[in-house]
């Protein structure tokens, strides 16, 4: 799942390599995240009638072809130069290439976040999924250690591509043996198109998709917008990647890590309360503007960060477990929010500055802690 948040560096990337503005630069994601929001419903239908396992294996090869794409346009690895025309047609290839990876992690979205509950221990689900969420983190990660090593090598950013591709393999290897008995249950009823849609009209289940549009927008945003607020901003050149990793991913990556351990000590609303808080100040440090403070607030936003997405889908689904495929479904279509928010960040920026596009951000964890306020007391006997 975690190749497909390499759209959040590949944006400064990108921006560098075909010399596009903050809005185009944020097409990227746009072209990923929407098939978030395209694939996520029917893949929940197609996985209540065929099985999890094998949506997570159609997630996988979607993925791979998907970085097949700028491997066989020449775009693997050597420093790349392109001009005029070419440097356009390339562009596309990179575009059709996050379209197929969005559309794999899509899928691989919708099977894994509930087979984790099919193999985790009755109250368990919430710490496993964190725990899940931390390995994801690491293939996250590659986005950002890679580029930069490959510039030290001689090399070019799109060597993410071979390796992203090599490490699917052998995740398909690994994967088609497993034997997973999936949960069903007494009062499970067929889902459907329409009864994905209707689920909808339950005030709590609204809150909660909504809430997990704005936090993976905003958690696009930050992920794209730190390495260009490292370099506009404060000045850094050549290891900007390097140190949005180390002050945004490596946390998240902590984050996620003692998540799954403080969920076995205490109830996941509360934790998910306190992880929204941290986050808003995070924000409200870095926008200070002052580098070293930026830093302190960038760290605080991804330890914030860390546990939100899994909190608020493990929460979600175990308030209605009977409805988990097709709460999959609605949960994962949130996820487009990562391409509509990181745009809204862009114009800001363009018109204002890349530090005052951090709003955008702000304003989406307002909103999440409202919202966990508002279900806070129909959740509060969860554990």
């Amino acid at each position: 799942m975690g190749f497909g948040d390499v759209v959040g560096p590949m944006v400064s990337l990108a921006k560098e390599s075909f010399d596009l503005t903050n809005f185009s630069a944020t097409l990227l994601p746009f072209s990923g995240f929407l098939m978030f929001g395209l694939l996520s419903i029917p893949m929940g239908v197609y996985q209540d009638k065929k099985g999890k396992k094998k949506v997570l294996l159609i997630g996988l090869v979607i993925a791979f072809i998907g970085l097949l794409l700028p491997i066989l346009s020449g775009m693997y690895g050597p420093i790349i130069q392109f001009s005029g025309h070419e440097l356009q047609s390339k562009f596309y290839i990179i575009l059709a290439s996050i379209l197929l990876l969005g559309a794999g992690a899509t899928v691989l979205q919708v099977s894994g976040n509930p087979i984790m509950r099919d193999v985790s221990a009755p109250g368990r689900y919430s710490s496993n999924l964190s725990l899940g969420q931390s390995i994801k983190a690491i293939g996250s990660s590659l986005g950002f250690l890679l580029p930069p090593f490959a510039l030290m090598a001689g090399m070019d950013w799109t060597l993410l591509f071979p390796i992203y591709a090599v490490l699917i393999l052998i995740t398909i290897g690994f994967t088609k043996p497993l034997n997973i008995v999936e949960i069903k249950h007494k009062n499970e009823t067929a889902a459907s198109f329409r009864s994905c849609i209707l689920l909808l009209k339950n005030k709590y289940v609204f809150m909660m998709v909504l809430t997990i549009f704005v936090y993976v927008g905003a958690e696009v945003s930050m992920s794209s917008g730190i390495p260009i607020l490292l370099k506009e901003a404060f000045g850094i050149e050549g290891f900007s990647l390097w140190l949005s990793w180390g002050l945004f991913f490596l946390p998240i990556l902590i984050g996620r890590f003692s998540g799954a351990a403080i969920l076995t000590k205490i109830k996941p609303i509360k934790f998910l309360i306190t992880t929204v808080i941290i986050s808003i100040i995070g924000i409200l440090l870095l926008l200070v503007g002052n580098p070293f403070i930026a830093y302190i607030g960038i760290v605080l936003v991804g330890l914030g960060f860390a546990n939100i997405f899994p909190l608020v889908f493990s929460i979600t689904v175990d308030h209605l477990p009977e409805r988990a495929n097709e709460l999959s479904g609605l949960m994962v279509t949130a996820i487009v929010g990562g391409a509509f928010i990181p745009p809204i960040m862009g114009l800001v920026a363009d018109s204002t500055s890349v530090l005052l596009g951090f709003l955008v951000p702000l304003a989406c964890l307002v909103y999440i802690l409202f919202s966990t306020l508002i279900n806070a007391k129909k959740l509060k006997n969860q554990v």
